[in-house]
């Protein structure tokens, strides 16, 4: 059985990059927009400028695992698309989840008072 909270479908992520908002911060982008759904879909993104396929594993591991201890705190009804900048290779877990964090307050998709 899938999830339906996560992004797959092209004409989704089309959606979210032509009409939806970005922000970025030192390890990672974020694009994202009202879904107009009850629940969040989330996508997590590396490309091959972060490296080989180790590097590129490990950031979607990162970046995962950053969401996953904040995921109660974001906003229902929104597409998130979390993409790895290549600084993420030497980034430890406690980093990427600032700058996750950091992103986030900035999209307004989470309180101003979430502990960091």
């Amino acid at each position: 059985m899938r999830r339906p909270e996560v992004l797959r479908k092209n004409k989704d992520f089309s959606a979210i990059y032509s009409r939806g908002k970005s922000l970025g911060d030192k390890y990672v982008v974020v694009f994202y927009r009202d879904n107009h759904l009850d629940y969040t879909r989330t996508a997590f993104l590396a490309s091959k400028k972060v490296g080989k396929s180790v590097q590129r594993n490990r950031a979607r591991r990162l970046m995962k695992e950053s969401y996953r201890n904040i995921r109660e705190e974001i906003q229902t009804g929104i597409d998130i698309v979390i993409i790895a900048r290549n600084t993420i290779n030497d980034a430890s877990l406690v980093q990427v989840r600032k700058s996750l964090i950091n992103a986030l307050k900035r999209a307004k998709l989470i309180e101003e008072n979430i502990k960091v």
